[in-house]
Formats: C-alpha cells, structure tokens, sequence
C-alpha cells in the first residue's frame, strides 16, 4: 500500500459520494419530462462538470443560470421533473446542489422514485429555457402515475446556493433497483445539480457464463470503495462508459514528494520509488478474470511509469470494516496478482498503442475485488 496518508473525508461529506452518479449525463442520464423551465432548463440539472455562475450573462428570459430554474409561479401547484438514469440501480445518496442560487434556489423539495419495466417514449429535446410542459406532455407523464411512486425523501427544507451551504446531502435506505426519480420543488425556484450516488445492478440471470463480460464497469455494478489519492480525477472515472472525453474523465493523482529527486529504473525499465498509488474497485459479481485493459488515452506527460493489479474475494462484512478503517488493517486482504508490474505507455495518436490488453492463463482467478496500483 502506499505511504501517503489517506484524505480523511470530513463529517460533513457522506460516506455514500464514493459511489457512481447513476444520473450523471455522461452515464447516459437525462430529463424526461419538466413542468417548467422559463430561466434554465432541467437538463442542465445533469452536468458533469461543476456549476458556474456569470454575473453579465442574461437571457432573453432573464438571469442566465447554470442549473434548472422555474419561473415565480402565479397558478395552483408545484414544479417538478423526472430523470431517467443512464444507469439503473440501487440508490444511496443524493447531493442536490443549489450553487450560485442565492435569492431564487427551491426552497423545499421531496425525491421519489420507480422501476419501470419499460422506459417512457417521450423525452425532452433541445434548448428548453422559457418553455414548459404542453398539456400533450402532461398527459403522456400522467400514463406514469409518478406522484405515486415510492418516496426515498421526503420533503425537507434546502439550503441557498452559498459555498459553505450549498450541498444538500441526503441519505436513502432503498435496496430496490431504481430506474428513473420525480424531483419535487416546492413550490418553484432553481437547483443548480443533481446527483444521483448509487450502485449499479444488472440482471445477471440474463448473461450467459460463457459471456466476455466487464465485471468492473459502472454499468455492471463496478465501484471504487477505496483510493490512496484523487488530487485530479477520482478513480471511479476509470469505470465509466466509453473512453475518456479528457484527462478531467480518467483518475490522476498529485505527484509524490517522497520520490527520489534523481530517479533509476531497475533492470526491467520500472523506476525504483518509496510506495505507490492505489485504488480498490469491487466487481459487479464475482467472476474469472481472462483479460485486463489499462487505457491511458489522454495522458501524454503524466501518465503513470508501471502498473500492478491484485485481486481478492471478501464477504460485505469484510469490505465494510476495511472501508470503515480506510484499509488499513494490522490483518490486511489477501491480495493475489493478477498483473505484476508493467511499463506503461502514454497516450498518442492511434488508439491501439495506449492501451494494454492482457491475457491471463485459461483457469484466471475468482475474485470480487480489484486492486490497481500505479508508481507516478
């Protein structure tokens, strides 16, 4: 393990922000249906990058916002919005963030949610700001009867957009799988994100044993439970769907005070340094491991000398107390090697040569869990 202490998360930021944003719109996330959306489009609600705010920028509808906002509302009722996850699964937290929306953030709000068997037709498309739902679009919602579906929160008053305020964590105990929420306002306002942290879960039933399948991917129920560092991109990033768009969308770290201030290699080219990064990512399910892809696409003078990844089988009781003590254990995992160390290539231009694919033996190994360590 390395020998760079471990960031301690504060009190004030959930055990549950390590999962994935099963809403995010680069899972595939996106807004079916909104009841208004005069200053800023739902959509926006989606974004993967952090919200920003221009004083100068105006619309023909008013203050240009990063975020959903609804106009003052003048009729009975309240705003609200369905999202369909990119990625179904089971729900831990919300973070509803409300940055930049001081004087006009929504008060109030209540989340539910649903499993559908199958997905809506319909769906938002475009630029929306200054428009809101046709009385055909609130028929076609109707046919969902989402102001019935099970309550995850129920409704809790927020706190305005300040930097010290704006993160509006929410706990939820749901272990059913969830495929798209209702985010109530009460009654109008505007919420600059919304992030949906949960876990993916797929119907294995439904996947041959014979099948090549990425048992670490997000789509598949993959998870980092654990990281030595996550200076410029958290190491979930690596499970995501698709290649990276930028370095931003892959896990890097800060560079290591403790190397040697003259480097040597030893004699397979691997620099000789103090300790390593590493990361812990749990499988979606249990599984023979036949092949390991390392993609370092984008990174050109940065990416990491070697890479090492171990495996090892624990129980749910297991993980939990390791991540409870940050996985430092006098009685740590018996890790097992999957891949001894390897040079690694930095990005280029083909596609190919920043990839590393590697076969293990035909028998492979079960595992559960997943530890990649890089030397920087």
């Amino acid at each position: 393990m390395a020998s760079r202490p471990v960031q301690k998360e504060t009190s004030s930021r959930p055990h549950f922000l390590q999962f994935n944003n099963l809403a995010c719109e680069t899972a595939g996330g996106k807004v079916i249906f909104a009841t208004d959306e005069w200053f800023a489009p739902a959509r926006n609600l989606l974004k993967r990058d952090p919200p920003e705010f221009i004083a100068s920028a105006f619309t023909e509808y008013g203050k240009w916002m990063d975020g959903w906002e609804t106009r003052r509302k003048r009729i009975a009722g309240h705003d609200w919005c369905i999202i369909q996850l990119g990625v179904p699964g089971i729900i831990h937290g919300f973070d509803v963030d409300t940055s930049f929306f001081t004087g006009n953030y929504a008060p109030y709000t209540s989340i539910q949610a649903a499993c559908l068997d199958q997905m809506p037709s319909f769906t938002l498309e475009g630029d929306r700001t200054g428009m809101a739902a046709s009385p055909s679009q609130f028929e076609a919602v109707a046919q969902l009867y989402s102001d019935s579906w099970e309550e995850l929160v129920p409704m809790i008053k927020l706190n305005p957009g300040y930097s010290e305020s704006c993160h509006n964590y929410l706990n939820v105990t749901y272990p059913h799988r969830v495929t798209h929420i209702r985010l109530n306002i009460y009654p109008d306002g505007g919420i600059a994100r919304l992030k949906v942290y949960g876990i993916g879960k797929t119907d294995w039933s439904t996947v041959s044993s014979q099948d090549l399948v990425d048992l670490v991917a997000l789509v598949n129920g993959g998870v980092c439970v654990g990281y030595s560092d996550a200076h410029f991109g958290h190491p979930r990033n690596m499970i995501g769907l698709g290649r990276a768009d930028n370095m931003g969308d892959g896990w890097e770290t800060a560079r290591r005070l403790d190397r040697p201030k003259v480097l040597k290699v030893n004699e397979k080219g691997i620099l000789q340094v103090r300790g390593c990064e590493w990361a812990i990512l749990r499988l979606g399910h249990p599984g023979i491991i036949s092949k390991i892809e390392v993609d370092t696409n984008h990174f050109k003078g940065n990416f990491p000398d070697s890479c090492k990844i171990e495996a090892c089988s624990l129980t749910p009781d297991e993980e939990n107390n390791f991540i409870h003590n940050q996985w430092r254990s006098d009685k740590p995992p018996k890790w097992r090697i999957l891949l001894s160390p390897q040079k690694i290539k930095a990005a280029v231009h083909s596609r190919t040569n920043c990839v590393s694919m590697v076969e293990k033996d035909s028998a492979g190994v079960m595992c559960y869990q997943v530890r990649p360590s890089v030397q920087l």
